[in-house]
């Protein structure tokens, strides 16, 4: 059932963007912070790397996704692991103030980020007002 109020009604682009674009920045911060291995040149280069992997987030993951997905479904979805993986190390490469030094702190840079997202999944506030977060919240609320 659609709501007419303005609560009902999906952020305008600009504000998923920049709420996805925000989101994004906080977790490569939390990523950076958490582990030896990842170095963030400033916030510049913060910020940068929260574009590319927002924009790879939504480009190319769900393409890969879609074509690893018999190899997800025979790995039980770990395959998706690795496309995670991906993003983050694409990032790496394409920003020059975003750096993650060596596999094994990729590995854990890309379980701080399911994890953090897992958290934002679960947890109520302004991320989840776009996608995926928002829409569950709605299927929710309706049930109550």
């Amino acid at each position: 059932m659609a709501r007419s109020d303005a609560a009902g009604r999906s952020p305008s682009l600009p504000v998923r963007s920049a709420l996805s674009w925000l989101t994004n920045a906080l977790l490569l911060a939390i990523v950076a912070a958490g582990l030896r291995g990842v170095d963030v040149a400033g916030a510049g280069s913060l910020l940068m790397a929260a574009a590319v992997f927002g924009v790879l987030n939504t480009l190319l993951k769900p393409v890969l996704r879609f074509v690893t997905l018999p190899l997800a479904l025979l790995t039980f979805g770990a395959a998706w692991f690795f496309v995670s993986m991906l993003m983050l190390a694409v990032t790496n490469s394409i920003v020059s103030g975003f750096f993650i030094y060596g596999f094994w702190t990729l590995v854990k840079a890309t379980l701080i980020v399911w994890i953090v997202n897992l958290v934002l999944d679960l947890a109520p506030g302004p991320w989840q007002l776009t996608g995926r977060r928002r829409r569950r919240r709605q299927r929710l609320g309706a049930r109550s």
